[in-house]
């Protein structure tokens, strides 16, 4: 099973969560003092929010998947589309480690594909390589090249990453 996945960066933490408590009739999943996620069955999203310094709006879009089998295969679709596709194995952010895919669409939308591995104490490994932006816990991908194959690390691609 795929879920749709949104991040929203937002100035006001605590109303957010208030308005998206009642807007989804839900308590947050996850709940910290600069991040909160919402596992929702009906739609079928993971939707979060976070306030950690970035300009509020959509952060990125994304999948969240169950597999490794269901990350490579987005993966093919990613790369048939024609963007960077950018691989973070075992990366820690959201208070979660995973294994992840970023790509950008033609207009800079981030998309995030990940599949969840296991919980994290913080929000993001701030000394990890590819936390290029601690705020967002994602590479730049618009300064990177199109995945190499077999790739084994977001930052090869781009010189002064880590």
């Amino acid at each position: 099973m795929n879920r749709f996945h949104v991040h929203l960066n937002v100035s006001d933490l605590a109303a957010s969560v208030r308005f998206y408590s009642e807007l989804f009739a839900a308590q947050p999943t996850v709940l910290k003092t600069d991040y909160a996620k919402w596992m929702l069955e009906d739609p079928l999203v993971n939707f979060a929010i976070s306030n950690t310094g970035r300009a509020p709006g959509i952060d990125h879009l994304g999948f969240q998947v169950e597999s490794p089998e269901a990350l490579s295969a987005i993966g093919e679709r990613l790369d048939a589309a024609g963007g960077a596709v950018v691989p973070e194995e075992a990366t820690i952010c959201c208070y979660a480690q995973s294994d992840k895919l970023w790509t950008e669409d033609p207009q800079g939308t981030r998309w995030e594909t990940f599949r969840t591995v296991g919980e994290a104490t913080t929000y993001y490994a701030g000394d990890a390589p590819c936390a290029t932006d601690g705020a967002a816990c994602s590479p730049d991908v618009s300064s990177m090249k199109p995945r190499p194959e077999q790739a084994t690390s977001c930052c090869a691609p781009q010189s002064g990453c880590c």
